[in-house]
């Protein structure tokens, strides 16, 4: 059997599959993550003029934009999966390095708002969604990772899963939706790597295409069941040929989505090992930035080539500059939005310390990639103190897992200056009984 065959068979089974009490649980965590990334995002770019764009399916329709505008389904997944990555705060599944949530919650949403389904559909839609896309991730591997934004390019499999999950399709309209899915994959490493308004678009649009090939597979539409593991599939041509046979192995008994990371801190999430080692040097010594006469900061490769702008000018690429976030760290004992407010931006002491970072690639951290995301942080003091802190996990990886109360926490923080805190206590309680509502 191909990929494609193996989801599809699964999807059906899973229709009949009693899920864990643990699962929906997690479940319920990535719903309320991916709320507390959405509501910061609605107000960076480019969601003001993507909702210009987007006039004409607005105002109409079933679903909701992030702003409470009506909206038709592949708008709302469109609009909403862009808001939820704009701001660096949504979750991620390391071994698939990839953000599952900013596509697959909105693509899951949208679906479930236009059908009228309840909350426990939704839940499972999504679980499904996670299961089905970290796996295509993973097989993917390193080697996707070099040029390809996952999130763009994996999450549309992620939605794809979960819309058609909505839809209840399974077997071969399941593995129809996929292998749709596997054409409209996008997302280059590129965009970010000057300054640029696309990153977000990437979650986006993933959102938008994998509701689509779940419609147009609902509707009949078939695609190529060896779109993945085929001599021209996707799994050759943005990848070194993966080997795609265990692929369904621990489909149903092992889930994905209760191994997630959810961010401690904002920004790229690849700096957040040297944010973690930083902060624990500046708690444990009482650091202040004009102490520190140098920085050296060690890591896996693709952080140096992703947190990559040592000098950043805009929020945009300060959320990805290890030297900023570092110094920040260091200078004030939290990297928050309140990090990228421009006052912050320009600070002398965080911009004078930038200049005495230097970050390089540690060999035996860089080969554990991306099973391991760690760091390590060595101060050197201008009194000659010489201080070290090696970060091996990172807060909100599941070796280091926020809490319900801290995702609470941070839930709190993020949206409630967007819906006041009245509100955004009640959607909260509304969001931990997910699994009782009639519809969302």
């Amino acid at each position: 059997m191909h990929a494609t065959e193996i989801f599809g068979g699964y999807a059906e089974q899973y229709k009949k599959q009693v899920l864990p009490a643990e699962v929906i649980h997690h479940a319920k965590r990535a719903v309320i993550d991916w709320h507390a990334s959405l509501y910061p995002g609605l107000s960076t770019a480019p969601l003001a003029q993507l909702e210009q764009v987007l006039a004409d399916d607005l105002d109409r329709g079933r679903a909701r934009l992030g702003n409470g505008r009506a909206a038709t389904a592949r708008a709302a997944a469109l609009f909403n999966g862009t808001a939820a990555h704009a701001a660096e705060i949504d979750d991620s599944f390391r071994d698939a390095m990839y953000h599952p949530g900013a596509a697959t919650i909105a693509a899951a949403l949208a679906a479930s708002q236009d059908s009228g389904a309840d909350g426990l559909s939704f839940l499972r839609a999504l679980i499904l969604g996670y299961e089905v896309s970290t796996r295509i991730g993973v097989a993917m591997g390193r080697p996707h990772y070099r040029y390809w934004h996952n999130t763009g390019t994996i999450g549309s499999f992620g939605a794809a899963a979960a819309a058609a999950s909505v839809l209840g399709l399974g077997g071969p309209s399941f593995a129809n939706a996929l292998a749709t899915a596997a054409t409209f994959t996008a997302g280059l490493q590129q965009a970010f790597r000057m300054d640029s308004m696309s990153k977000p678009l990437h979650a986006g649009r993933a959102a938008e295409a994998g509701l689509l090939a779940a419609q147009l597979a609902a509707h009949g539409v078939k695609g190529a069941p060896d779109i993945l593991d085929g001599e021209a599939g996707l799994g050759q041509a943005m990848s070194d040929g993966p080997d795609w046979s265990c692929i369904g192995d621990t489909l149903g008994s092992e889930f994905h989505i209760t191994r997630l990371t959810f961010k401690n801190h904002i920004g790229c999430g690849h700096a957040f090992a040297a944010i973690d080692a930083a902060i624990a040097l500046r708690e444990k010594h009482g650091l202040k930035a004009g102490d520190i006469a140098r920085v050296l900061v060690e890591t896996y490769k693709p952080a140096l080539d992703i947190a990559c702008y040592e000098k950043p000018v805009s929020a945009n690429e300060a959320r990805l500059s290890m030297h900023y976030v570092v110094a920040a760290a260091l200078s004030r004992g939290s990297v928050r939005l309140a990090a990228y407010e421009p006052e912050q931006l320009k600070d002398r002491g965080v911009r004078e310390l930038m200049e005495r970072i230097e970050v390089r690639v540690d060999p035996e951290i860089d080969a554990a990639f991306p099973g391991k995301r760690s760091a390590r942080v060595e101060v050197l003091t201008f009194t000659g103190e010489r201080l070290v802190h090696v970060q091996p996990d990172r807060k909100g990886d599941p070796e280091l897992p926020l809490s319900d109360a801290e995702l609470d926490g941070k839930f709190l923080e993020l949206v409630s200056p967007v819906i006041g805190d009245d509100p955004a206590r009640t959607m909260l309680a509304r969001l931990w009984s997910l699994e009782s509502a009639r519809s969302v």
